[in-house]
């Protein structure tokens, strides 16, 4: 099996982005690490919390690997359903069979 590591990272997706945006750093206090116009990253301590405009899907684990292709297959196999890709990047959302999402990223 190849190896899968985890980043220090967790991804939510929310509608309500700029509301989001506001919590996280005026109320909870976290430090904005980067911003873009869509998806802003915040220090947290333990974590790098990323917070993206777009349709929410629950909390979004950031796994990386050294071939996306090839591990988004092996994924799908093992049960796992492909919520979104980027090939672009390359990236993929995948939810596995316990209901779990993760991003999977090239390392």
């Amino acid at each position: 099996m190849r190896n899968i590591n985890s980043s220090r990272d967790i991804i939510i997706r929310t509608s309500k982005w700029t509301d989001a945006v506001r919590f996280y750093e005026s109320v909870l206090g976290f430090t904005v690490a980067s911003r873009d116009p869509e998806m802003v990253g915040f220090e947290t301590g333990a974590f790098r919390l990323y917070v993206e405009a777009g349709e929410p899907h629950g909390p979004v684990f950031d796994f990386l690997v050294a071939d996306v292709a090839e591990t988004k297959a092996r994924l799908i196999e093992a049960g796992c359903t492909l919520i979104e890709e980027n090939p672009s990047l390359p990236r993929c959302y995948l939810r596995d069979p316990f209901g779990v999402v993760f991003n999977v990223g090239r390392s």
